[in-house]
């Protein structure tokens, strides 16, 4: 078993054992990844990235993770082969020669 595979498995026993699945379709799934990216968020308010509370960082990207996981279990996807699909696509979007070091979209290189 890999680290992501354990790391669902215990999100799921966690759920389980408190018979949540039945609140976990993937509309509130979605709907709860994106209320706690807000909270991540909100630890950035007002500071710089040096000023933000390490720990409330942490707690919430635990919380973002813990979501995303969960909605790609309920869909039996697999996170590794998703995850290099989509930068497999980025590659083909932002190619090197237009791309490095400069923060625009792709539409704009």
């Amino acid at each position: 078993m890999n680290n992501i595979e354990e790391i669902i498995q215990a999100l799921v026993e966690f759920r389980d054992e408190r018979d949540w699945a039945q609140f976990h379709n993937p509309k509130d799934l979605a709907l709860a990844l994106n209320i706690e990216a807000g909270e991540l968020l909100e630890a950035f308010l007002w500071k710089s990235s040096e000023q933000a509370n390490i720990d409330k960082v942490k707690e919430e990207l635990a919380d973002v993770f813990a979501f995303a996981f969960l909605l790609a279990e309920k869909y039996d996807f697999n996170i590794k082969q998703i995850m290099l699909e989509k930068i497999e696509k980025n590659a083909l979007k932002y190619p090197v020669a237009k791309s490095k070091g400069v923060a625009k979209k792709y539409t704009d290189l």
